[in-house]
């Protein structure tokens, strides 16, 4: 932590003219380096890589080098990359601390190869719990999806057929939701479920109680949770401690029917077994955000099935971002100057 009255700020990724101001209006002493034609356009808002074919000139790659090697602090990886991370981090030595667009930076982080000991000099924190809402939203429209048969209603207005049988749907109300991670994208996610009637449980690393969840579990407890689950949504990272854990023993615990929704990492379900699942009828319908392999491979069976959607991770997205991880930068950034624990710090060892 740094406890200097003086400090530098980056910014290495595109950002609005507007929230660069309200960083800067944090602390009139802190000097903020921005420099607009050095960060690629965004396509659409919150666009933090920009435009990929976006190129600088020699010159300015030289100036964009060099105004993210003299910051103390960094807003986002430099080219929004763990190459760009891990060159900074190399090159820089008064960076403290980089704050990172995504809620869940780890896995970039844990690919720039950085050593432990760099990422105790050089601290980062993610934009974790501004993407709550879109991502909870998200979540119960998936469960919705599921209650309500959309994919069947899709499929049958495409083919213009009007069923001779009229089937029935599922409410909401009175079913029920594990979430796996609840975090603060699984608390959002079950106060959303809870305001349409459902009930709520879930696993956390540490099961300690938690307001308006009937039952909180660790990880290994997933499958018994499940026993008399409607729908299960997944909001946890990708580590090696989730890699697969949503797998066939978690899927052969669901009742026929489960409805599952995916907005933590796609590492955390065993693609292979979801489609067995699917095909045998543990998962009932499938909404998928993230994927193993991003973009989702041509070749995936999961594009064409007629039981689940797929979303090219975009489902935190919204007009609001930009403006949500500056205002959590600048909160962040007052703590930085006291000398205070920054919130939502990429753990060197596990990268969560």
């Amino acid at each position: 932590m740094s406890t200097q009255s003086s400090l530098t700020v980056g910014i290495a990724v595109p950002l609005e003219a507007e929230h660069v101001e309200a960083i800067r209006a944090v602390d009139p002493s802190i000097t903020v380096l921005y420099e607009p034609d050095l960060l690629p356009p965004e396509r659409f808002p919150a666009d933090h890589s920009g435009d990929p074919s976006f190129r600088r000139s020699a010159d300015a790659e030289e100036r964009y080098w060099k105004l993210v090697n003299s910051a103390d602090v960094l807003y986002g990886f430099p080219n929004e990359s763990p190459a760009g991370f891990a060159r900074v981090v190399a090159e820089n030595p008064r960076l403290r601390w980089v704050h990172a667009m995504a809620a869940g930076a780890g896995g970039a982080v844990k690919a720039s190869g950085v050593s432990r000991e760099d990422l105790e000099r050089v601290i980062v924190t993610t934009s974790a719990g501004v993407h709550a809402l879109p991502l909870a939203e998200f979540a119960v429209m998936g469960i919705l999806n599921g209650l309500k048969r959309t994919a069947e209603l899709a499929e049958d207005q495409r083919a213009k057929n009007w069923p001779d049988l009229r089937v029935p749907t599922r409410l909401a109300s009175g079913s029920h939701v594990v979430v796996a991670g609840l975090g603060e994208i699984g608390v959002e996610t079950a106060r959303l479920a809870r305001a349409l009637g459902m009930t709520v449980s879930g696993t956390k690393r540490t099961a300690d109680p938690i307001d308006g969840i009937e039952e909180v579990a660790t990880a290994e407890r997933l499958p018994e949770l499940l026993a008399r689950a409607d729908a299960l949504v997944n909001t946890l990272p990708g580590t090696p401690f989730t890699d697969k854990l949503i797998g066939r023993e978690v899927f052969s615990a669901m009742r026929s029917g489960t409805i599952l929704v995916n907005v933590g990492r796609g590492t955390v379900v065993d693609e292979d077994a979801l489609l067995e699942a699917l095909e045998n009828g543990s998962v009932g319908y499938a909404c998928l955000d993230v994927f193993a392999v991003e973009p989702l491979p041509e070749t995936s069976p999961l594009w064409e099935h007629p039981r689940v959607l797929v979303s090219p991770h975009t489902s935190a997205l919204s007009a609001a971002e930009n403006r949500l991880i500056a205002e959590r930068f600048a909160d962040n950034l007052r703590k930085f100057q006291a000398g205070e624990p920054l919130p939502h710090r990429v753990d060197p060892v596990h990268f969560y």
